[in-house]
């Protein structure tokens, strides 16, 4: 940044980041953002809240911030499944899931004080699995899973009902679908 130039006012900032984040075909860390706008990765976790305020369809995922806006695709079929396991379990389950042609939009936890806590997964394939294990390990963040002695829930989508049958059939002979 030339010693002149003045840096941009928060308002533009955010533009930018909107802009950037609208035209990228893959997620967008907080870190690539704040080293793109000259500014510490805090700054932009608040930018993006206040966008998120403003009703900004931003989520943001293991990869990355994205835009929601007309970007994924969902398949048409939505179930919600729960289930339980241990960490160690967790890349069986995805695995098992994205194997049979699902997508893990989610992940939600029942917490006794705040109840309903859900973050977004956004789990296409096992590339998708991978990145989403290394991030867990690299920042050594906790499943929300964790929370509940394992117990918890996925919005999950496919093409087909037969596809998330065929899926929770896996699940439950791998003993992770929650017994009713």
């Amino acid at each position: 940044m030339v010693k002149d130039q003045k840096k941009p006012k928060a308002s533009e900032r955010r533009e930018d980041i909107l802009v950037l984040l609208k035209n990228s075909e893959k997620p967008i860390t907080g870190s690539e953002l704040a080293a793109e706008m000259e500014v510490s990765r805090q700054v932009i976790v608040g930018d993006v809240s206040l966008l998120k305020a403003k009703n900004e369809p931003i989520v943001a995922t293991s990869q990355g911030y994205i835009y929601m806006m007309d970007r994924i695709d969902t398949p048409p079929v939505e179930r919600t499944i729960a289930v339980k396991h241990t960490p160690d379990q967790t890349e069986k389950e995805l695995t098992i899931l994205v194997d049979h042609g699902v997508f893990i939009k989610d992940v939600t936890v029942e917490h006794p004080v705040y109840g309903d806590l859900t973050a977004s997964v956004l789990v296409w394939n096992r590339r998708d699995v991978q990145k989403f294990l290394d991030n867990i390990r690299e920042t050594k963040a906790s499943f929300l899973s964790e929370l509940t002695d394992g117990i918890h829930m996925h919005t999950v989508a496919a093409e087909s009902e037969e596809a998330l049958d065929e899926a929770v059939e896996a699940l439950k002979k791998e003993g992770i679908l929650l017994k009713s």
